[in-house]
């Protein structure tokens, strides 16, 4: 029986988070630049995202840039983005073929005018497809993210559109990036580390965090479907026992 045979299609987690880690790794391993292991990066992205309509996911979120790496050398940040704006445009195509939407979260006003205006251009043109949304975390920091709701919930306190007292949860979290977006399930990392790097902090509060020592660019839709098949064998408890969830 094959791997997606065994995955119970009932039992799937809605939204998967992913942080794509160990490119520059990959490439130093054969004696390549560090861009080397991004442009392969993208090969490991699309039989991804199709591995994840395959399946049925409806929601992918994929951390591609994050604040921190604007602190890169100068010289591999603009590789990488006009490896994204190269990308975006290539596989637009493979999006409406799949029928994904896809959507970005983070500070994108931080990114190039040609990215910036290459994303949008996309935004819209898969806006309507319903397979699945594919979300890029791009100049994204998760307490960036936490921070700036913070702000903008505090001047609607200020100026009276809300009350102090009236703040939950949920109007917290409609003022994320991801509002309107299921938390995360399952987190993916590869690559062997074992961190969250700043993402999606408040959203994968009660996710199930897959860790893999594959690096990137060598990540395939059978690495996800083994992801899905461990997130599938655990017990999701949310605090309650396992005599109360039977």
């Amino acid at each position: 029986m094959s791997l997606i045979e065994q995955i119970d299609k009932d039992k799937l987690p809605q939204h998967v988070a992913v942080i794509m880690d160990g490119n520059g790794r990959w490439a130093k391993e054969k004696g390549k630049l560090r861009v080397f292991g991004h442009q392969n990066g993208v090969v490991a992205v699309r039989d991804t995202v199709e591995g994840a309509v395959e399946l049925g996911i409806k929601y992918l979120t994929l951390y591609a840039f994050s604040t921190e790496n604007w602190n890169r050398p100068k010289l591999e940040v603009m590789a990488l983005m006009e490896l994204l704006v190269s990308t975006i445009s290539k596989e637009t195509k493979t999006l409406m073929d799949n029928g994904v939407r896809l959507n970005a979260i983070g500070n994108l006003s931080s990114l190039p005018e040609k990215c910036r205006k290459q994303l949008i251009e996309a935004i819209k043109k898969t806006s309507l497809n319903t397979n699945c949304t594919l979300t890029l975390a791009l100049s994204y920091s998760s307490r960036w993210e936490i921070t700036d709701a913070a702000k903008r919930i505090a001047i609607k306190v200020r100026d009276g559109e809300l009350r102090a007292e009236d703040i939950t949860e949920d109007i917290f979290g409609a003022h994320l990036n991801t509002a309107g977006i299921p938390d995360p399930e399952l987190m993916i990392r590869t690559s062997g580390e074992h961190r969250i790097s700043n993402y999606l902090l408040w959203q994968i509060a009660y996710a199930e965090l897959y860790f893999t020592s594959k690096l990137w660019p060598d990540f395939r839709r059978q690495d996800l479907f083994e992801a899905v098949l461990d997130y599938q064998k655990r017990e999701r408890r949310f605090g309650m026992t396992s005599e109360q969830l039977n």
